[in-house]
């Protein structure tokens, strides 16, 4: 769903995160106030939209020293102007899918009930 000033999220893009969100155990998406989400039971792993920019953002959770990275690289990377866990990175043509994902992961374990996310390797570490 987008409105006039903000653009809708490509079908290419919107399933290619569907693929590597819903592989994660128990997670489901469905729209959100604009854009879509990922979440597992009530908690929101993952939200992808358009800016009022014209520019196209995932937020997710992370560590608190990600968080604090992530604020200071700048561009592609941003820290929410809510939650005191959220950040996000601007999705174009030269986002890195790979580290994308690794994010998203990371989200996930922070956001899923702990049974569950044990049950998911944090990225780097093969089971």
């Amino acid at each position: 769903m987008a409105s006039a000033d903000r653009p809708d999220v490509p079908e290419q893009m919107l399933a290619r995160l569907d693929a590597l969100l819903t592989a994660l155990p128990r997670v489901h998406a469905e729209d959100a106030w604009i854009g879509r989400r990922w979440r597992v039971g009530g908690a929101t792993v993952a939200h992808v939209f358009g800016g009022e920019d014209g520019l196209l953002r995932i937020t997710f959770r992370a560590e608190p020293e990600e968080v604090f990275a992530m604020e200071h690289m700048g561009p592609p990377y941003f820290r929410a102007d809510w939650g005191a866990n959220v950040v996000g990175l601007i999705v174009d043509e030269g986002t890195d899918w790979e580290e994308l994902g690794e994010l998203l992961t990371d989200s996930y374990r922070l956001q899923a009930p702990a049974r569950l996310a044990e049950q998911v390797p944090a990225p780097g570490i093969r089971s």
